[in-house]
C-alpha cells in the first residue's frame, strides 16, 4: 500500500478519500485553491499544498501544478476524485511520466471511453444495443440539422467529451434545432473544452440504470450490481437507489456481463460505472461509460458492504480485488438524496452564500454499511460545515444524504425522516423539495423515468402553505424572548406595561409572495395571539438557544427558530418556513425600489446578447444568457415592453444583483 497520496480534488469526495486512507494507515496531501484555504477537505488532510485562483481553470484543472504538489510532498500516488481532472487521459499520462499513480484506469481506457461517440462505436463494434442516433465527427450545423431530422423529433444533443448533465438539450421539434445546438456547444466547451456533439433519439419514459464495475490488474472484472438514477433535473440525477425497483434476477445478470465486457473491451483497471437507458419493457441500450468513481456510489457500498475507496487504493497499488463475483451480494436497499444550494421554484437556479446554520439529523460519516445489519442507517458525506461559503465557482452540493434499510419502504421511511431534520439557512436549498419528491406516490410505488419531476410538476411544486398559527407563533415567541433578555433601558422596555389598558402589537411578516399580520395582546401571565385564522393564549415554556418550547392554547408546542438577519426560519412538525419580519422602525423612511430593472440571478459571465437597443419584445422573449457555476441561464423579458439599453457586452463579467439592461414596460 501507498505510504502517502495526494487528493486532486475538493468537498466531499476529498473528505471521503481523506478518511478511508486514514483508516488505512496512509497520510493524505490535499490540494486548494484560494477560494478553498479554509475549506472541510483542507482540514481532512495532514498536510495541504495551494495550487492556484478560485476558478478551476486556473486551479483544479492545472494537473502540472497537482503534479508538483504531489512530487514537492513525497505523496506516491494520486486520487482524482470525481470532475475536475477524474477522466483526463493527459493527467493520467503526466502521473505516470513523473512516477506517480494515477488511481484510476489506464489512459488508454479513459481514450476509448472519454468521447462518447467513440465509446458508442467501439460498443457497436461489440454487439451492445445502442439508441438510434449519430455518433459521428461531422460537426457543421447543417449536417447535423439534417441527421436529426433523419432520426425523427424528438432528439437529445450531449456533448460528446461530457458529463453531469452539461451540454445536453432535448429538441422537440426541427425549427428549434440550431438554437439548441449553439447553446449546447457553448456549454460543452466552457464546461469541457471540446464543442463536439452526438445526436440521440429521445426515448419517452426511459429509466436511467447503470451498473458498478470494478477490474485490477490480475484480470479479474466484477460488477456490484445496478443503480437506479432516473429522477433527474436538466439531465443531473437527483436521487438514486440501489437495487433498481423492479430489476429481475436475469436482466440483471445480462446487464452486469454487458457491463463487464464493455469494461474487458478497452483494459480497464480500478473503479468504473457503465451507464444504460432502459426502456420500461425492460429492453436497455448502452449509453456511456464514466470512467471513474461516481458520486452516487455510497447506495452500491451500503447494499454490498463494501468501501469502493478503499477498493480504489488497493487495486491501485497492484493488489487483486477483495471479492470475486460469487461473494457479491445484495443485502437491503439504499437511497442517496443530493442536497444543494439551489431554489427548486426558479428552475433550480444555484443559490450561493454562507452556512449561517446547518442542521443534520444523527447520521455515519464515510461509512460503508455492513451486510447482514437488520437496522436502519443513515449516512451524510458532505464537504462543507456551518459557516462555510458555497461559491459561485464550483458544484453547490452541501452534502449527500443516504439512508439504509432492510427493504426499500423502511429505506425511504428513513429519507424522510431524515429529510424533516436537514435544516440550511443562508442560501436556498433543496431540502423541502427532495422531501416532497420522496413521499409523492409515483416515487413511493416506483414509478420511475427520468421525466418523473417534469411530468409530476403540479404535484411537486403545491401552491405555498403560509405558516400556521404554531409556527408563527414560535417565531413571535423568540422575538420577544430576545427583546426580554436585551434588558437595560426603561424607555425600551419590551414588557408591555400600560397604565389602562393592555398592549396590543402587530408583527408584520413576508410569508411567500404575501404578507400577513400577527397580533400579539401582552397579559399578566403572558399573551394572547391571532393571526386571520385564530386566536390563542400563549406563554413561553423553555427556550434554550434555537430550540423553542411553547403552550398554545391547551397545545404544547415546540420547533427550532433561527434568526438570520430580519429573516426567522421555523422548522415545526418536518416542515420549514421563511419569514421575513418587516420591522417599520428598521425601515423607517427608506424609498421604494425602482423598477425597470433585469438583475443578475448570481455572478457570472454574459456569453450571449440575443436583442439590440430598442427592440421591442413580448413577454417572455429571451434577451441574453448568463453563464454561472457551469450553467447556462436565460434572462427573459418580464412583460411586453421595449429593451433601452444593453449594459454589458459578451464576455463581461457581472456581480449578483447588478443591472444588466434596462427596459421600459408598454
Amino acid at each position: 500500500m501507498f505510504h502517502k497520496i495526494l487528493i486532486a480534488n475538493r468537498g466531499e469526495i476529498a473528505c471521503r478519500v481523506a478518511a478511508t486512507a486514514r483508516r488505512l494507515g496512509m497520510r493524505t496531501v490535499a490540494v486548494y485553491s484560494e477560494a478553498d484555504a479554509l475549506a472541510a477537505h483542507v482540514a481532512a488532510c495532514d498536510e495541504a499544498v495551494p495550487i492556484g485562483p478560485a476558478p478551476a481553470k486556473d486551479s483544479y484543472l492545472r494537473f502540472e501544478r497537482i503534479i508538483e504538489a504531489a512530487l514537492a510532498t513525497g505523496a506516491q500516488a494520486i486520487h482524482p476524485g470525481y470532475g475536475f481532472l477524474s477522466e483526463n487521459e493527459g493527467f493520467a499520462r503526466a502521473c505516470a511520466d513523473a512516477g506517480l499513480v494515477f488511481i484510476g484506469p489506464p489512459p488508454e481506457a479513459i481514450r476509448a471511453m472519454g468521447s462518447k461517440s467513440a465509446a458508442k462505436r467501439l460498443m457497436e463494434e461489440a454487439n451492445v444495443p445502442l439508441v438510434p442516433g449519430y455518433h459521428g465527427e461531422r460537426q457543421e450545423t447543417e449536417f447535423l440539422h439534417g441527421q436529426a431530422d433523419a432520426i425523427g423529433y424528438p432528439v437529445l444533443l450531449k456533448a460528446s467529451a461530457g458529463g453531469g448533465g452539461k451540454g445536453m438539450r432535448v429538441v422537440e421539434k426541427s425549427e428549434d434545432f440550431d438554437a439548441a445546438l449553439a447553446s449546447c456547444k457553448r456549454e460543452a466547451l466552457g464546461s469541457f473544452g471540446d464543442d463536439r456533439v452526438l445526436i440521440e433519439k429521445y426515448l419517452t419514459r426511459p429509466r436511467h440504470i447503470e451498473i458498478q464495475v470494478f477490474a485490477d490488474t490480475q484480470g479479474n472484472c466484477v460488477y456490484l450490481f445496478e443503480r437506479d438514477c432516473s429522477v433527474q433535473r436538466r439531465h443531473q440525477k437527483v436521487l438514486e437507489e440501489a437495487p433498481a425497483p423492479g430489476m429481475t434476477p436475469e436482466r440483471r445478470a445480462a446487464m452486469g456481463e454487458a457491463a463487464v465486457a464493455a469494461a474487458r473491451a478497452v483494459g480497464y483497471v480500478g473503479a468504473g460505472t457503465v451507464e444504460f437507458i432502459a426502456n420500461q419493457d425492460g429492453s436497455f441500450y448502452f449509453m456511456e461509460m464514466n470512467t471513474r468513481l461516481q458520486v452516487e456510489h455510497p447506495v452500491t457500498e451500503m447494499i454490498t458492504g463494501t468501501d469502493l475507496v478503499e477498493w480504489q487504493l488497493r487495486v491501485a497499488a497492484g493488489q487483486p480485488l477483495p471479492k470475486r463475483q460469487d461473494e457479491l451480494q445484495i443485502n437491503g436497499h439504499a437511497l442517496e438524496a443530493r442536497i444543494y444550494a439551489e431554489n427548486p421554484e426558479k428552475g433550480f437556479l444555484p443559490s450561493i452564500g454562507t452556512l449561517r446554520h446547518l442542521r443534520t439529523p444523527d447520521a455515519l460519516h464515510f461509512h460503508a454499511q455492513a451486510a447482514g445489519s437488520n437496522e436502519g442507517v443513515t449516512r451524510i458525506d458532505s464537504g462543507v460545515r456551518e459557516g462555510d461559503a458555497i461559491s459561485p465557482y464550483y458544484d453547490p452540493m452541501i452534502a449527500k444524504l443516504i439512508t439504509w434499510g432492510p427493504d426499500r419502504e423502511a429505506a425511504l421511511a428513513l429519507m424522510a425522516q431524515a429529510l424533516s431534520q436537514y435544516q440550511v439557512v443562508g442560501l436556498a436549498s433543496n431540502v423541502a423539495f427532495l422531501k416532497r419528491l420522496v413521499q409523492s406516490q409515483p416515487f413511493a410505488e416506483a414509478d420511475l423515468d427520468t421525466g418523473l419531476i417534469a411530468r409530476h410538476h403540479d404535484a411537486l411544486f403545491p401552491p405555498h402553505r403560509p405558516a400556521p398559527l404554531p409556527a408563527s407563533a414560535l417565531v413571535a415567541a423568540s422575538l420577544l424572548a430576545s427583546e426580554r433578555q436585551a434588558g437595560g433601558d426603561p424607555w425600551a422596555s419590551t414588557g408591555g406595561f400600560r397604565l389602562n389598558g393592555a398592549l396590543t402589537r402587530v408583527l408584520d411578516f413576508g410569508d411567500g409572495d404575501t404578507r400577513r399580520q400577527v397580533a400579539i395582546v401582552y397579559e399578566a401571565d403572558g399573551w394572547r395571539i391571532s393571526d386571520d385564522e385564530r386566536t390563542e393564549a400563549m406563554r413561553i415554556v423553555d427556550m434554550r438557544g434555537q430550540e423553542v418550547a411553547i403552550r398554545l392554547g391547551h397545545a404544547a408546542v415546540h420547533g427550532t427558530v433561527v434568526r438570520d438577519g430580519e429573516v426567522f426560519h421555523v422548522w415545526w412538525q418536518g416542515s420549514h418556513w421563511t419569514l421575513p419580519w418587516h420591522d417599520p422602525m428598521a425601515h423607517a423612511g427608506e424609498a421604494e425600489g425602482e423598477g425597470g430593472r433585469l438583475t443578475a440571478p448570481m455572478p457570472g459571465k454574459i456569453i450571449a446578447l440575443l436583442v439590440e437597443p430598442g427592440a421591442k419584445v413580448e413577454r417572455g422573449a429571451p434577451l441574453l444568457v448568463m453563464e454561472a457555476m457551469k450553467m447556462e441561464h436565460t434572462i427573459s423579458a418580464p412583460a411586453d415592453g421595449t429593451v433601452e439599453a444593453l449594459l454589458y457586452r459578451v464576455g463581461d463579467q457581472v456581480a449578483e444583483g447588478a443591472q444588466l439592461l434596462g427596459f421600459v414596460v408598454g
